[in-house]
């Protein structure tokens, strides 16, 4: 076992052990609960839930924590507009998130924490960082002094001055600096607020993360990830008041995946091309998204288009279909440590790579037509590559019975046609049974016939 990470931090990839023997500390950036999510929030779920698969089968313990967002300007601007209750709108977005989630075989991770259920311990933190001179009060606001500490600006390798110039900062009166970050931030009557020290108020975004990993994983954690936009500021500031709270180095791996672009093109509002992923689940399996999320390395760029999506289509159609090929074979228990598919993954999560050796799997399974042996160690060994990608997850004659798009008959009509070409070719109607598998293949259905029976499948 030799897993390589690339840490944002250093630059570089490094060799991954953690702080404490056999036990993985990780937390991911989730969503803020306002909205159906789009793919590009999908992506760092995918990535990391792909990362928390191979580190449980080589950890004996990890604990993975992905949080919500249920308290935000944008979530009170909503609820506001839409005469909601907060509570109401920030449960009923939660819930919406976790089942596209789930239909792109995202496992759930182990603690889902809650912004709304972590006030104590941001309070806490904030009054820890005044204590310690690194924070200050000014006009009911609390905000953190990016100059009392030395480095920061280390994580996204920029000066204070260059990143004050490069970001949108709130230029405020109260502010030491401009550059300084609000950690806590008077509420208006008709706003949602908690009694603090400093009267009544509301956390400031970057706070939430570094109270709730202290309180669930600890001061210092072995692997924080997210996307590449969320290094500056807020996993700049994140690791700021944690460093200057707690002591410690707070993360020891930072991980961040890159953008997907639509159609070569960043998304973004004044383009009006975000893909929302339970839009995208009503044309595509959520395997299919899954598959085109990984096909690029987690660093790297995804260019998500209608093409990408049915390239993963059809490169599933190969894999699902060697193991239905494989028929009522039983797979065997079988190891991947040392396995070329493994190895892949332990190089800096190379999915690519590891996908190709799953072709490379189907491809051998498909020409073993007699050792049997080997073929149920194939089968396994596919099958368990695929669970550590989080793909393969359905039995094969289901996966080809999914609905493709726009096709007009349906499973039950499919299945009255087999039995009237069989019909016809016991009566040696053989002229009717093959027009009937002709209007079947124009309607994108292919039938495979054996000995035992006809299966089909859409194409």
């Amino acid at each position: 076992m030799a897993l390589q990470l690339y840490n944002s931090l250093s630059g570089k990839k490094e060799l991954f052990t953690p702080l404490i023997a056999d036990q993985v500390r990780m937390y991911v950036c989730g969503p803020t609960v306002y909205n159906r999510v789009h793919i590009g929030n999908a992506r760092p779920v995918v990535v990391f839930d792909t990362l928390y698969r191979l580190l449980k089968a080589q950890f004996k313990q990890v604990i993975y924590a992905r949080n919500i967002t249920d308290i935000d300007d944008k979530i009170i601007k909503i609820a506001r507009e839409d005469g909601e209750e907060i509570t109401t709108l920030t449960a009923r977005f939660a819930q919406l998130y976790m089942q596209d989630m789930a239909a792109l075989n995202n496992l759930q991770p182990d603690i889902t924490p809650y912004a709304t259920e972590h006030l104590p311990e941001m309070i806490e933190m904030v009054q820890l960082l005044v204590e310690k001179e690194h924070a200050y009060e000014a006009e009911g606001h609390v905000l953190f002094a990016v100059k009392s500490l030395q480095h920061y600006g280390v994580l996204s390798g920029r000066s204070v001055d260059d990143m004050l110039a490069g970001a949108r900062v709130e230029i405020a009166p109260y502010k030491k600096y401009a550059g300084d970050f609000v950690l806590w931030k008077p509420s208006s009557p008709d706003e949602p607020g908690w009694d603090s020290p400093w009267g009544r108020g509301r956390p400031g975004w970057h706070l939430e993360c570094s109270a709730m990993i202290k309180k669930h994983l600890g001061n210092t954690i072995d692997i924080h990830g997210g996307g590449r936009d969320l290094i500056f500021p807020h996993h700049e500031n994140e690791r700021a008041q944690s460093c200057c709270a707690n002591g410690g180095d707070f993360v020891r791996f930072w991980l961040h995946n890159g953008y997907v672009n639509i159609n070569g093109e960043k998304m973004s509002k004044s383009l009006g091309n975000f893909r929302m992923v339970n839009e995208l689940l009503a044309h595509y399996p959520g395997e299919v998204l899954r598959f085109a999320l990984l096909s690029a390395h987690y660093r790297s760029d995804v260019n998500f288009n209608t093409a990408l999506l049915d390239q993963a289509w059809r490169s599933l159609d190969t894999l699902y279909g060697a193991l239905r090929d494989s028929g009522e074979l039983e797979p065997v228990t079988v190891d991947l440590n040392g396995s070329a598919l493994q190895a892949a993954l332990e190089d800096d999560l190379n999915t690519p790579i590891a996908i190709s050796e799953l072709h490379q799997l189907a491809k051998t399974l498909n020409k073993n037509k007699s050792n049997t042996e080997s073929k149920a160690e194939l089968k396994a060994r596919l099958l368990a590559g695929g669970n550590l990608l989080g793909l393969l997850q359905q039995n094969p004659e289901v996966w080809f019975k999914h609905s493709r798009g726009g096709e007009s008959i349906s499973e039950q009509e499919i299945e009255q046609a087999i039995a009237e070409r069989q019909r016809c070719k016991r009566e040696k109607a053989y002229a009717r049974a093959d027009e009937i598998r002709q209007q079947l293949k124009a309607q994108g259905i292919v039938l495979e016939d054996s000995r035992e029976e006809t299966k089909w499948r859409r194409q």
